[in-house]
């Protein structure tokens, strides 16, 4: 039996039943990777849309994502009754029936605890924030807070995965791997989805993070999140080795590349393809990624807007500069998890210590965008997995923690597509349920994507039989909040 022959009955099922329609779509995203007049954002070239649903008011997005749950009544949703119910019982009538996790399930007593910051308005939205962060409450007018999201899950993981993928079980694509799938890359010698991790600091407060919480899923492979790492090497494997210069690399290159081909005219594996676009994305990041990544051609005046430690990679404010490069360099998707919001115990030693170093660089990046002209069309979205009890974990004490609560936390979004100075939502005096517009999970991953032009029950994968989509078969684009 000849070679190919051989290699025709090794063929699986998955690619068997993938050769007929979706090598295309490889072939397709080859040639986007290949060209680069191809990678064009306004001509949206290489994505399955082939234009958006709708024009966009954003082209970008920064998602902060605040991993272990920020206290809700701490920061943003301030609770004046709080002060004068510390230390009683929380009534049975606000509790309800609501889910909770196995650390104060089994408590005997579930006292409210006031935070002990105090709150004031700011800007001409009169918008409530904590005295915890005085810089964002300077660009308060920028913001819109949501004060009534809500989750089914209660515990990090799963929440964490339903948030950036729409699905409490792993193994789906990320928010930003559907958008690099629909929209594909404005730079095509950067990747449309890169990932930034600030380095945990406190020992008892920092959630778990995975490679499969910014990973492709069922998408082709290119669409998962690059992590840049800090330091001289931010993207692993990406410089050449000892001994192997730019021209050697080329040709290992395209030696690769003929032999990838013609497995995959024999095969149709589209996966095949997507590895081409990996190793040839791969090659042209060596170039732009060390200049893009060094922050030293930055003015000191930029740094002092970022604050002290602007100048240290991997810190928040590091992250937060190199962010705003990434997206002025033409990436889609830059998503930053930021660690240490997870505050079973010591939450006002904590919480304190988070918004101090998150307050500055948050709201200097919205400056820096506005002041670039890039805000009305880069969409910032701040926020965790969930929020936390009003009641305290185990018994009242001075360092007080708090448990996870799904019932309603809040997030704020600014810029591109969002209607600035407004506040969407409320809760009960307790900041314990929902009492106006509850906004889901779906919910506000479709507005995510209407920003974007794109219509969440339209941008769908087929897979294992079923089309899938970020939103599952759920969501509502939150109009009020739009611009």
């Amino acid at each position: 039996m000849d070679p190919a022959a051989q290699l025709r009955q090794l063929q699986t099922r998955r690619q068997f039943c993938g050769a007929g329609g979706r090598v295309s779509i490889g072939a397709a995203a080859l040639a986007t990777l290949l060209h680069t007049d191809s990678c064009r954002s306004d001509t949206v070239t290489g994505s399955p849309l082939n234009g958006l649903h709708f024009p966009a008011r954003a082209k970008n997005v920064i998602y902060i994502f605040q991993a272990g749950g920020p206290a809700q009544m701490e920061l943003y949703d301030y609770k004046p009754m709080l002060h004068q119910r510390h230390g009683e019982e929380l009534p049975k009538s606000v509790m309800g029936d609501q889910r909770l996790t196995g650390f104060t399930k089994g408590q005997a007593a579930y006292p409210v605890a006031a935070p002990t910051s105090r709150f004031r308005r700011h800007g001409d939205s009169g918008a409530w924030l904590s005295e915890l962060l005085p810089e964002l409450g300077k660009v308060a007018d920028e913001l819109c807070i949501i004060r009534s999201l809500h989750t089914e899950a209660v515990n990090h993981d799963p929440a964490l995965t339903y948030m950036v993928t729409g699905a409490q079980q792993a193994g789906r694509p990320s928010i930003g791997s559907w958008l690099s799938y629909g929209l594909g890359s404005e730079n095509s010698n950067l990747p449309a989805f890169v990932v930034l991790l600030t380095a945990g600091l406190i020992p008892d407060a920092s959630t778990p993070l995975s490679a499969r919480h910014w990973g492709s899923g069922f998408l082709p492979s290119r669409h998962q999140g690059v992590k840049f790492r800090a330091g001289n090497d931010p993207v692993l494997y990406l410089s050449n080795p000892p001994g192997i210069d730019s021209a050697t690399r080329r040709r290992m290159l395209d030696v690769t590349a003929q032999l990838n081909r013609r497995q995959s005219e024999l095969i149709g594996d589209p996966e095949i393809n997507a590895r081409i676009a990996q190793y040839e994305m791969a090659y042209r990041m060596q170039s732009s990624v060390p200049e893009l990544t060094n922050l030293s051609s930055e003015p000191d005046h930029i740094f002092k807007m970022y604050g002290s430690f602007a100048r240290t990679p991997g810190s928040y404010a590091a992250n937060c500069l190199q962010a705003r490069r990434l997206i002025e360099s033409g990436v889609r998707f830059v998503q930053i998890f930021d660690r240490d919001w997870d505050h079973h115990r010591n939450t006002p030693t904590h919480i304190r210590t988070k918004a101090t170093l998150s307050d500055q660089p948050t709201a200097a990046l919205i400056r820096d965008l506005k002041q670039r002209g890039l805000l009305d069309e880069t969409l910032i979205v701040c926020g965790g997995e969930f929020g936390r009890t009003v009641y305290c974990q185990g018994a009242l004490q001075e360092k007080y923690g708090r448990d996870h609560h799904g019932g309603c936390f809040t997030m704020w979004l600014a810029g591109g597509g969002i209607r600035p100075g407004t506040q969407y939502g409320a809760t009960d005096d307790y900041s314990f349920n929902i009492v106006q517009d509850p906004v889901h999970v779906h919910d506000l991953n479709a507005t995510i994507l209407h920003c974007l032009g794109i219509d969440h029950e339209r941008l769908t994968y087929k897979f294992q039989g079923r089309h899938h989509r970020l939103t599952d078969v759920h969501g509502h684009v939150v109009e009020p909040i739009l611009a």
